[in-house]
């Protein structure tokens, strides 16, 4: 069987910390937590678990909190949960059957991240594999019988583990922050932290927050004409009744494969000039002719909806007692129904 550090950060997680050490302390032959700055009661609640409980000076960077939690290990193994994360009975047994059958060769086993959608910021499934025991120290192996070389891909497992996530509130106001700061402070956000701010903008966004973005994305858009930094600068635009900056982006985007989150944006601005013909159009083409990079809702659910709204405003337009009203009114009455039975996917 081999052993496990557990190694968490946390700050002010008094109202979940409990919850989340309950559930796994159990499987775990060493409690590692690091405190980055709390002023409640997370320390004393950590102390009932364990005695290992250190202070780090918040820098405002999550990985080098994680790189000093990781350097305290001492396991064979470290799984690296968060506070507001729960392993109810099934999967404790699972997480145990897995504890006592891995094989030494596995260095990173991955268990799948489950968020109720009203804490659901960035994903666009209900359900995403994500690692989160990794094995603590990593032998190089020699691969293939003749050009030999290292192998330098970790061998990964997808586990049958289930994690609830159930965050006591929304993280967003404090993800957008630290995503400012880092832009300023280092001039650029790689790759996948730029499409997480963009993913976290669409779902829980406000347009202060969008603002906050601009020269971000302004930057992005610049070196990578990306789909989700002319989505949200489109978004940006759009807000700011910036015409030809959004027409700009939107005619560009246009010019290769377009994605949904553009059509919506053009449905919306038609929609707000009371074109509806011409943002039903758009908000079609959102729904059923392209597809997402930043929000699954937009064509899931969202376009459905204006969709559906653009319908009802064209009958009201027309005369009640013509064919063309009853059409449009079964054609909005269509598109909600298909907007309510629409439901985030299990997995992607």
């Amino acid at each position: 069987m081999i052993s496990i550090s557990l190694c968490m950060i946390v700050k002010n997680e008094e109202q979940v910390l409990a919850r989340c050490l309950d559930s796994v302390a159990p499987l775990m032959d060493e409690i590692i937590i690091v405190d980055t700055g709390s002023t409640d009661r997370t320390k004393e609640i950590a102390a009932k678990y364990t005695e290992r409980i250190y202070d780090f000076d918040w820098c405002d960077d999550f990985a080098a909190a994680r790189n000093y939690a990781f350097s305290l290990a001492s396991m064979d193994y470290i799984y690296a949960p968060d506070a507001d994360e729960y392993l109810d009975p099934v999967n404790q047994e699972r997480f145990l059957m897995l504890k006592e059958a891995l094989l030494p060769e596995i260095e990173i086993v991955q268990m799948r991240y489950v968020t109720p959608t009203d804490y659901n910021t960035v994903q666009n499934c209900k359900r995403e594999l994500r690692p989160k025991l990794f094995k603590r120290l990593r032998t190089f192996t020699w691969v293939d019988p003749i050009h030999e070389t290292i192998r330098t891909e970790p061998v990964i497992y997808d586990s049958d583990i289930e994690i609830m996530h159930l965050p006591h509130s929304l993280h967003c106001k404090r993800d957008f922050t630290l995503f400012e700061k880092a832009f300023h402070r280092d001039g650029s956000l790689s790759e996948k932290v730029a499409s997480m701010y963009a993913k976290e903008l669409f779902k829980c966004g406000e347009y202060p927050d969008f603002l906050a973005s601009e020269d971000f994305f302004l930057q992005n858009y610049e070196q990578t004409a990306s789909p989700e930094a002319a989505s949200v600068l489109a978004h940006i635009a759009r807000l700011k009744n910036d015409t030809d900056s959004f027409f700009s982006i939107c005619l560009k985007d246009m010019a290769g494969d377009s994605c949904s989150e553009i059509c919506y944006e053009l449905g919306c601005y038609y929609m707000s000039r009371r074109n509806y013909l011409e943002a039903s159009l758009w908000f079609y083409n959102a729904a059923y002719e392209t597809e997402a990079v930043l929000d699954i809702e937009i064509p899931g659910q969202k376009a459905l909806l204006a969709l559906a709204d653009c319908y009802q405003n064209m009958a009201e337009q027309c005369d009640p007692e013509s064919y063309e009203h009853d059409r449009l009114l079964e054609d909005a009455s269509d598109c909600r129904m298909r907007a309510e039975n629409w439901h985030l996917p299990e997995e992607l």
